[in-house]
């Protein structure tokens, strides 16, 4: 009986790890297609991008000028956050994406 339960035990933690690897990887794999999307944002307007994503749930003004819009939405009960950095030229300088898939 004992033999039985250390096979069932190997089984099992071979099993859960794979699982996760897999899980890791899919993660790993939206990631890159989010930044990638993203990424073909920088150096348009303003306008554009809020063409593409409507207003923005939220806008953050620093010190340098710039601003963030901020776009927030949910899918599965995760909440997705998208900032884009726009400079006093009404140009996207920057991204970030929190959650997002």
């Amino acid at each position: 009986m004992n033999k039985t339960k250390f096979i069932f035990f190997i089984f099992f933690s071979i099993l859960i790890t794979t699982a996760c690897q897999t899980v890791s990887n899919k993660i790993d794999e939206t990631t890159k297609l989010e930044e990638k999307e993203l990424s073909q944002w920088l150096n348009k307007s303003e306008s554009d991008l809020k063409i593409a994503y409507g207003q923005p749930n939220k806008v953050e003004f620093l010190n340098t000028r710039n601003r963030y819009y901020i776009y927030k939405s949910k899918k599965f009960k995760i909440n997705c956050e998208r900032k884009f950095e726009i400079n006093p030229k009404n140009k996207v300088i920057g991204f970030s994406s929190k959650n997002c898939f």
